[in-house]
């Protein structure tokens, strides 16, 4: 198959996530299939007529041949895919990218800190280490949306809270939330992490995981045990286009996830 042609997948089901969030299931219209997916990879989605955009996997299921897709409405392209409906067909074509490595937190302790729809390509991440919490010493995961009606996924927090430890904080209170106010790296001081030896998963905007990591490194985290999940500007997908380059390393290939010591460098420079 041509890399560069999109499979068509049915959208099965549509659900809505948050304002201007949803979450489409995605089913191949034949027999011809993407393979399998891992955590914090991603395909491109095509709307025809209009163009394709990088989307993370929403979760990761090699028991089934649905996909799931978490959009964000912010340009024509995510905003066409939050329009369509059941039984519509859009072009998928990947898996693309590196993969959170969670081998490298067995033994040790996890932090996960995801802000706004970061969530979504830490959501594959954070299903498999409750699978594999006999593997790890401690996990706990810190999430931070603007506001209530912005925390995604809140069906799940009370199945995930029975393996691990989860921390939501809100930018902005509204009537009735009862939990934590404020920016989400205010969290990372009262966890029970051992940041000496963990290893820690960020996913969110770039501004956000800058203070984030600067502040795991002030409790002890290494830059070599730090990963993280880029969102630069994906055309192609395969790296002939150049316009994902992130000094040496091209985004879509090397990365999205990358280790933080190896791009340490580049991660203060401005896209252009």
């Amino acid at each position: 198959m041509n890399g560069m042609l999109p499979i068509p997948y049915r959208i099965k089901a549509k659900r809505i996530e948050a304002p201007n969030v949803a979450t489409l299931y995605l089913e191949p219209r034949g027999n011809e299939q993407l393979a399998p997916a891992k955590p914090g990879q991603f395909n491109m989605l095509y709307c025809f007529g209009i163009g394709e955009i990088p989307i993370s996997y929403s979760d990761v299921d090699t028991s089934t041949n649905i996909i799931p897709h978490t959009i964000r409405g912010v340009g024509a392209v995510s905003r066409a895919l939050l329009q369509t409906k059941k039984g519509d067909i859009i072009g998928l074509r990947g898996p693309y990218g590196s993969h959170w490595p969670i081998e490298e937190g067995f033994g040790r302790d996890i932090v996960v800190i995801a802000g706004g729809i970061g969530l979504v390509p830490l959501r594959p991440l954070i299903h498999l280490i409750a699978t594999q919490r006999n593997k790890i010493n401690n996990a706990v995961i810190f999430y931070g949306a603007r506001s209530p009606k912005d925390i995604l996924f809140k069906k799940e927090f009370t199945r995930l809270e029975r393996n691990l430890k989860l921390e939501v904080i809100v930018d902005i209170a509204t009537d009735g939330w009862m939990g934590n106010v404020g920016v989400v790296t205010s969290l990372l001081s009262k966890a029970s992490a051992n940041y000496n030896d963990s290893i820690a998963f960020v996913c969110g905007p770039e501004i956000m995981m800058r203070f984030a990591i600067e502040k795991l490194i002030a409790l002890g985290q290494t830059p070599n045990n730090i990963f993280l999940s880029m969102e630069r500007n994906m055309k192609c997908a395969i790296g002939h286009c150049g316009h994902c380059m992130f000094g040496s390393h091209f985004v879509c290939k090397d990365g999205p996830v990358f280790r933080y010591s190896d791009v340490e460098e580049f991660f203060v420079v401005r896209e252009f």
